[in-house]
């Protein structure tokens, strides 16, 4: 197995959808992919194959809307404060946790 490590790894469902329809149209239902019925059929029934094809296309829809909500996430935290002034304050030992210290005299 090869990760295509040098190339973009955003996930268009929409894309995958326009393939799998297709193939998917001559065969009138098929098995939820790993359920019992699914196991029994043999190995070259289109219907199996139906659920595999099927299962690929949700599983885009997963990955392409988690990939929208995590870059929702990511703008929603850089609007969130302003990040620069407080790297500044962190650097200069000014964090929010910073607590001046008093020499106490004895």
């Amino acid at each position: 197995m090869t990760l295509w490590l040098n190339t973009s790894h955003q996930v268009n469902w929409w894309e995958v959808h326009e393939f799998v329809t297709p193939l998917l149209s001559g065969i009138d239902n098929w098995p939820l992919l790993g359920t019992p019925a699914w196991s029994e059929l043999p190995d070259d029934h289109p219907a199996k194959l139906a659920a595999i094809l099927d299962a690929s296309q949700h599983y885009a829809l997963f990955l392409d809307g988690r990939q929208e909500a995590l870059a929702e996430a990511g703008r929603e935290i850089a609007c969130a404060d302003d990040w620069p002034a407080l790297a500044r304050r962190v650097a200069a030992g000014l964090g929010e946790a910073y607590v001046p210290r008093h020499k106490e005299i004895a």
